[in-house]
């Protein structure tokens, strides 16, 4: 058992106090996995600092759930540290990240806008990115703190005319597998959360809604609560469903069968 004297007084000096609840910023908040996250997370007890482009929706889910809307574009490169700034000056610390903003196109890739390719390019990786290299230092300080990455099924197997999204999923991948390794044995935690199709208005903004009798898409609520487990439990990957660790792991040991499958079965 350990008591304050324990500890250097420089790090009880930056433990939280029990009665301080902790605080998240969730990106993508307005809609989806983001908005159903928010909700998990206030009825925890969460302080929530929300951030979208939708200023509309985003003070609806900010009413509902006592957040702080910071509506922010992470499409613009200087997005990411323009919300990170309103975050800390807004609450002085962020506890958790909740990486759920992201954005997809569907179609020959040599067909892709270049706005487009752009635009995902920034939302799903490079501000996730960002925004960790902004908070993570804090997090460390306080030796207390978790990052939520929100990937896909896409950027474990890839997907036929969705090669730009599923490339910035599989970053997101590789990003934190290696940050996982260099977080080891501090208070900080990464997570990365591997959704397979989501009834969100995600399907609607690429352009093509979903086609695929199955699997079917799951509720965004589904997500959130996995969101919610991460925060509190060590698994640091999780698909969900749990079944599409299995087709993961396929594609992982035998690639070129899981390639024929994936042709025959569509």
């Amino acid at each position: 058992m350990t008591t304050d004297d324990d500890h250097p007084p420089s790090r009880r000096a930056r433990r939280r106090p029990a009665d301080d609840p902790p605080i998240a910023l969730v990106t993508g908040a307005s809609s989806g996995i983001g908005a159903a996250t928010a909700d998990r997370l206030a009825a925890a007890g969460w302080r929530l600092l929300l951030s979208g482009t939708d200023q509309t929706r985003l003070d609806a889910v900010a009413a509902r759930t006592g957040g702080r809307p910071l509506p922010a574009d992470l499409a613009k490169p200087d997005g990411a540290q323009r919300l990170a700034e309103a975050a800390l000056a807004a609450a002085g610390r962020v506890d958790a990240l909740i990486a759920s903003a992201g954005i997809g196109w569907r179609g020959p890739f040599a067909g892709t806008p270049a706005d487009t390719l752009d635009r995902m390019l920034e939302v799903n990786l490079a501000a996730p990115l960002r925004l960790a290299r902004l908070l993570l230092p804090g997090m460390l300080e306080r030796d207390r703190g978790r990052i939520v990455l929100l990937g896909s099924m896409a950027g474990q197997v890839g997907v036929r005319d969705e090669a730009a999204y599923a490339a910035t999923k599989a970053g997101l991948t590789m990003f934190a597998e290696s940050l996982w390794y260099e977080l080891r044995g501090t208070g900080v935690g990464v997570r990365l959360i591997l959704p397979g199709a989501v009834e969100t208005p995600f399907f609607a903004t690429r352009g093509t809604g979903y086609q695929r009798e199955r699997p079917r898409p799951v509720p965004p609520e589904a997500v959130a609560d996995i969101v919610l487990g991460a925060l509190t439990t060590d698994r640091d990957r999780v698909f969900v469903p749990h079944w599409l660790d299995y087709p993961a792991r396929l594609h992982g040991a035998a690639p070129g069968l899981f390639r024929r499958m994936a042709s025959r079965f569509g």
